[in-house]
């Protein structure tokens, strides 16, 4: 069925076996539908319009990738650590599945020669190369099934590329190490978004701050709310560790709130008796 949903639709003209010998080696295996893993690695810059004037590119193929992707991630990750509890999955699940960690290997099986684009602005920082991985996952998931798919995640990617052991040990969720330490602490922590715009080639970005007790900690840039608040939260996190002034000063904050949040509780207590004992 799904390969009906594609079919006439050619992006690239005939050029015999070249496409197929170029996704081969990065895939693993031909390709039965061509056209789909021409459109994955079709930038929204170089959209092409169909006869029918609809224009097409990688976003849809990038929209079913990342929910494949997530599924996969989440299936070897359960696998692999049997006796894990589920929040070490999720924080697995999500340091393979990031942006960076995406353009990464991206770069690496060589997406970034064969992608379409006419963006001048071709850096790693974009998320190009990430979001065309994603697209690719997904034109296999339609040519091939799920489990191609979950082969060339687990074998293209994660063998040949990612050891899994390193990346248990890395902590790439600083926004959830804030939380624990500010649960921990009992002190108040704020993901304010406080400003967002489109670039040159009209990608969204967003701009988040972590307040600590009205005090700007740390703030993060990126092309999502997500991002952005993560490298806000790494900036406010390690500041907290390694400026003891800048810590004490948060303690001393939320220590002086805790006397006034005291002192407007004894208050209130003793106004309540007094008005009490006037009545009786």
């Amino acid at each position: 069925m799904f390969r009906k949903i594609y079919r006439g639709i050619r992006l690239l003209p005939k050029r015999g076996k070249e496409p197929y010998v170029s996704f081969s080696k990065i895939l693993g295996f031909c390709p039965y539908n061509i056209t789909l893993y021409d459109q994955a690695l079709l930038h929204k810059s170089s959209s092409i319009k169909l006869k029918d004037g609809r224009w097409i590119n990688n976003e849809r193929l990038e929209f079913l990738g990342d929910a494949i992707l997530d599924a996969i991630v989440a299936d070897i990750v359960f696998k692999e650590f049997e006796y894990k509890k589920e929040g070490f999955l999720t924080n697995m699940r999500s340091k393979i599945v990031q942006r960076e960690t995406l353009n990464k290997l991206a770069l690496e099986i060589g997406i970034d020669k064969l992608i379409k684009s006419s963006t001048r602005n071709t850096t790693p920082n974009t998320h190009m190369y990430g979001n065309a991985l994603e697209a690719l996952i997904g034109a296999i998931y339609l040519d091939q099934g799920y489990r191609a798919a979950k082969r060339f995640v687990f074998e293209k990617l994660i063998q040949q590329h990612l050891n899994i052991e390193t990346v248990a040990e890395l902590e790439a969720n600083y926004k959830s190490r804030l939380i624990e330490w500010s649960q921990k602490q009992k002190i108040s922590v704020s993901f304010d978004l406080i400003d967002s715009f489109v670039d040159e080639n009209n990608t969204p970005i967003f701009k988040t701050a972590v307040v600590i007790l009205g005090e700007q900690a740390g703030v993060g840039t990126g092309y999502s709310k997500k991002e952005s608040q993560q490298k806000a939260a790494k900036e406010a996190f390690n500041k907290l560790q390694r400026n003891l002034g800048f810590k004490d000063h948060i303690l001393r904050l939320h220590e002086a709130q805790q006397q006034l949040q005291s002192e407007t509780y004894l208050s209130l207590q003793k106004e309540e008796e007094d008005t009490n004992a006037e009545v009786k």
